[in-house]
């Protein structure tokens, strides 16, 4: 079309002229990203990020070479400033763009390198969260719990805590509703009496009682198989008495001889 015949129609050169301005490329813009392990004091760091400077260090050491970008094209985010950003939305849970703007990157961004981050950190489950397996190991966590409260052969706590989630949606949004009427996956943890976690189960909905998810875990079936020798778990009174797994009793009685 030859637009010298189009000079008298102003409307249509109009939308000629939108379609050839929206065709144009917006400039990229690169933003002011700050050193934050040099802008933030350690108390500072730590109310911002949820974890001391010497803690980012040890974790990157992890999963530097996991995240960070084969080059440095395009302005691009390293390993550092991904860990950062990720632990940012993890400690305030705010929108994704508000934590971006902290950081220094648009929401695009911020969507994959969560998701890059977080599947990383996740991948170093078996390498942090463990039960103790060798006897000696037993031994000692055994010891530290009864330095603490005087309770023999005990290598764990055991216990669940409802993490809070948007309504999944769905026939079956509601299994995820708890007794407090809120929506969430009911995750049992172990912890050593240092409060490490040393087993997780996520992947029950918040309908489902805590001995139900002790029941069908993997942890009871290597109990019964005595994988763990004589040692034993402690529990609320959620859970039911076991040979490994020992509860509160109710009402004790203790006999007085004279």
């Amino acid at each position: 079309m030859n637009f010298e015949d189009l000079s008298d129609d102003e409307d249509i050169l109009e939308l000629v002229n939108i379609e050839l301005f929206q065709n144009v490329r917006a400039q990229k813009v690169f933003r002011i990203r700050e050193n934050h392990f040099q802008k933030w004091n350690d108390t500072e760091f730590f109310q911002r990020f949820r974890l001391s400077k010497n803690g980012v260090r040890f974790v990157l050491t992890y999963i530097a070479n996991d995240i960070a970008h084969p080059t440095e094209r395009n302005h691009a985010l390293s390993a550092e400033m991904m860990l950062l950003f990720a632990l940012r939305y993890y400690a305030t849970g705010s929108f994704l763009q508000v934590c971006g703007d902290f950081i220094g990157i648009d929401k695009g961004t911020a969507s994959r390198v969560i998701h890059k981050v977080s599947r990383s950190l996740a991948g170093l489950y078996t390498t942090f969260i463990k039960m103790p397996e060798t006897e000696e190991e037993m031994r000692t966590n055994s010891s530290q719990f009864f330095n603490i409260a005087r309770f023999p052969k005990c290598i764990g706590a055991v216990d669940c805590s409802h993490i809070k989630i948007s309504s999944p949606g769905g026939n079956q949004a509601k299994i995820y509703r708890n007794r407090k009427q809120y929506f969430s996956y009911n995750v049992q943890a172990v912890c050593d009496s240092q409060l490490k976690f040393q087993d997780v189960v996520c992947r029950w909905p918040g309908s489902a009682l805590d001995s139900t998810i002790f029941n069908n875990s993997i942890l009871r079936a290597k109990f019964e198989n005595a994988e763990f020798s004589d040692y034993v778990l402690v529990g609320d009174s959620g859970y039911g008495i076991r040979p490994f797994l020992i509860t509160p009793l109710a009402n004790p009685r203790t006999s007085f001889f004279y």
